[in-house]
């Protein structure tokens, strides 16, 4: 495992964690949600599963996030989430593991970067594992609170404490959701014609099964799965639930391999 700083398309510094392995079959990015880092527990297992499989994995903390990058948690957006991914894989290109085509794997905010990435550039990504991902605004929407959302516009910012660091306060602003707003994967994702790995937790009530049904019902490819990890929510904390998404990938990539 190795750790690195780079630059992004600005200049701003990118953490990432790179673990290679030998005589790999390929490579994978593995975005993590929003709020989240490229250490926590599920993104830890998802690197696990894919090294197991050999091959090699690339997590970094986005911009805007609790990790080590820079920014401001208060400026995240979707797309700064996916400017991010777009320079990791740049930097990736210019070292000699690089291998194309990738996998692309990513939980809730990384997981509709990813879709939209393998929707603008399918003959770059081999497979793609979007887990408890984002899929649109008109059914995110469903999910929140509509007082909770009117006094988030009026004031123009809202006060969250952080699930996965218990006592941070993340202010968000408004800006975060007027940017969710113009993403929707159900629109291009006649282009998704790669094996693609849908993994959703049964209490997951940020993106529940019900926008991950509708989702694989829209991907036109044969090769699509659809997995519910009983008693799990959004994010993945139990050692039971790792373990089975861990086999569930490992299965999924030996399948495609």
């Amino acid at each position: 495992m190795q750790k690195l700083f780079i630059k992004n398309r600005s200049g701003k510094r990118i953490a990432l964690i790179l673990d290679t392995v030998a005589d790999q079959k390929g490579v994978v990015f593995i975005a993590h949600g929003r709020g989240g880092f490229k250490e926590q527990e599920h993104i830890n297992a998802f690197s696990e599963a894919f090294k197991q499989a050999w091959y090699s994995t690339i997590r970094w903390d986005a911009r805007n996030t609790v990790g080590e990058s820079e920014g401001l948690m208060e400026d995240v957006t979707i797309t700064s989430y996916y400017e991010d991914l777009v320079d990791v894989i740049s930097w990736a290109k210019l070292q000699p593991w690089y291998q194309e085509p990738f996998i692309l794997c990513g939980h809730s905010l990384g997981g509709i970067i990813a879709i939209l990435y393998a929707e603008k550039f399918r003959e770059k990504v081999k497979a793609l594992a979007p887990i408890s991902t984002v899929v649109s605004w008109s059914l995110s929407k469903e999910t929140f609170d509509s007082k909770l959302l009117e006094n988030w516009e009026n004031v123009g910012y809202y006060n969250e404490e952080s699930k996965s660091t218990p006592g941070l306060i993340r202010k968000m602003k408004w800006a975060y959701i007027a940017d969710r707003t113009g993403y929707d994967v159900l629109k291009e994702a006649s282009a998704l014609i790669m094996p693609v790995l849908l993994i959703v937790g049964e209490n997951d009530h940020s993106t529940p099964l019900e926008h991950q049904q509708i989702l694989y019902e829209a991907i036109p490819h044969t090769k699509k799965e659809l997995h519910i990890i009983k008693g799990a929510e959004h994010t993945f904390r139990e050692k039971k639930h790792l373990e089975e998404i861990k086999d569930i990938i490992l299965k999924f990539v030996k399948s495609i391999d």
